[in-house]
């Protein structure tokens, strides 16, 4: 069995800790109905979900109407969803189960905890703080706080920065490829979640260090392959 070092670990935020898919769908729905566009499934938005908000409308209007809108359209709608979605921000979402239990444990075991998203940085804080985990992430790096947004390295390495641990050294926990290719890029070991937004991707395809089924079973993940365990 493979060990790592762990010093930290950083959480993707959208289908890893929480499930946002209610809240975005029905921004997404509203921004549809506006253009007199028919909704879409809720099962459908959650397969668009991925590569962020612009990746998401482009693919929604191609759905919806057909066509594939252009760049600067595509800017416009984003724009229009962003006010939906900041409107109602977190009404529609909730937390995985096992996700506070995970992160209680691994706070007890003294690890610094970060989130690594590419959601734009206006909405993490505000989406935390409609759960039981807001204050508990000793870094929060948003989709505009680095240079590029994953699968780049940036963000992961901005958020072991501001923990003040060797990048390599921070143990990454996402739901999709974007997650495992910026710990890869930052050489650093990453682990995912068989729930969240992969648009369709087997998890085993990842190419993880691990799947874990639920985050309260990550500490004994960790646990299991540190040469410190976490204490009980």
């Amino acid at each position: 069995m493979r060990r790592f070092a762990v010093d930290a670990v950083a959480f993707d935020l959208d289908g890893t800790l929480v499930d946002t898919v209610g809240d975005l769908a029905h921004a997404l729905n509203r921004t549809l109905a506006e253009d007199g566009l028919a909704a879409l499934p809720l099962a459908t938005v959650r397969d668009l979900i991925g590569k962020g908000i612009r990746n998401l409308v482009a693919r929604a209007y191609a759905i919806a109407r057909g066509a594939t809108p252009a760049g600067d359209e595509v800017g416009r709608i984003v724009a229009r969803h962003s006010a939906h979605y900041a409107a109602t921000l977190g009404e529609r979402s909730s937390p995985y189960p096992g996700v506070v239990e995970g992160l209680a444990r691994l706070r007890e075991g003294g690890l610094p905890l970060a989130v690594v998203t590419n959601k734009a940085t206006r909405f993490v804080q505000p989406h935390l703080d409609r759960t039981a985990f807001a204050d508990w992430f000793d870094a929060i790096v948003g989709g505009d706080d680095a240079a590029a947004k994953k699968p780049d390295a940036a963000p992961l390495a901005l958020a072991a920065a501001r923990l003040g641990v060797d990048v390599r050294r921070v143990l990454m926990v996402g739901d999709s490829g974007n997650d495992v290719a910026c710990a890869r890029a930052a050489g650093a070991p990453v682990v995912v979640v068989p729930y969240g937004y992969r648009e369709g991707v087997s998890v085993q395809d990842l190419g993880a260090d691990g799947i874990v089924e639920s985050l309260d079973e990550l500490p004994a993940w960790v646990a299991g392959r540190r040469a410190e365990p976490i204490p009980r």
